[in-house]
């Protein structure tokens, strides 16, 4: 799309948010195993990330491992982990040229001291840069993310004169406890290969989200598919439960 075309979307989302799936199928329809189908989707993640600048999005999640990814054959497992190791590495260029912010959310358990090194040097080197912030889920669950927020809050009313973890606070002030704290929640999510659910992620923040479902395998997400998201999202009318 040129920028002409770019100007026609009228309402552009803040944070837009993409369940990358597809990836495996994408493989095997090329007789590929299915970490070829891994690595090309991560010139996918590139690709997002230029949009997301050329649109003016200020905010863009990818869920990239769940919790229950776990479950997968260890040799997937082990080239995920390689290959979130990996872009860690080649991607920072890009993050440093363009003022990207680089974000991770998710439990920390399981993974290797190496990749959390990573991830701990590169939000560190980041963290003044707003043009936009990546966000990338990796072991993640948003019952798991709703869990810990409880414990927190428990335990920090446990610590208060006065206060018990029976006290129940009010949405915001749980919200501040979600491992998404100071990340808006979602305008627009995105989810490739043609399912239709929400598979376990950001189940709180997603409570008024739209939703944008395409046919297309993650590998083959570009500004076509990208585009036609932001365009449904703009000609949509958020009321949040509301008559307007």
């Amino acid at each position: 799309m040129d920028m002409e075309g770019k100007k026609t979307i009228k309402n552009i989302p803040v944070h837009v948010s993409i369940i990358m799936d597809g990836n495996g199928r994408w493989a095997k329809e090329r007789g590929m195993e299915r970490i070829y189908g891994h690595q090309h989707g991560a010139e996918s993640v590139r690709e997002c990330c230029k949009l997301a600048l050329e649109y003016g999005v200020r905010y863009l999640s990818l869920f990239a491992f769940s919790e229950e990814n776990w479950g997968r054959p260890k040799e997937e497992v082990d080239a995920l982990m390689d290959l979130m190791l990996s872009s860690l590495v080649n991607e920072r260029k890009l993050f440093l040229e363009n003022d990207i912010r680089f974000r991770v959310v998710g439990e920390k358990k399981g993974i290797s001291a190496e990749i959390l090194g990573r991830i701990d040097d590169l939000e560190r080197e980041t963290a003044a840069f707003d043009r936009l912030t990546l966000v990338i889920f990796f072991n993640y669950s948003g019952k798991w993310d709703i869990m810990q927020a409880a414990e927190k809050y428990a335990l920090e009313r446990a610590s208060c004169p006065g206060g018990g973890p029976a006290d129940v606070p009010d949405r915001e002030m749980f919200a501040g406890f979600l491992a998404t704290s100071g990340i808006p929640d979602p305008d627009l999510l995105i989810r490739t290969s043609g399912e239709k659910r929400l598979s376990n992620f950001m189940l709180w923040q997603c409570a008024y989200t739209e939703f944008y479902f395409t046919d297309v395998f993650w590998p083959d997400f570009r500004e076509k598919e990208w585009a036609s998201a932001l365009e449904s999202y703009s000609d949509r009318e958020r009321r949040y439960g509301k008559i307007k």
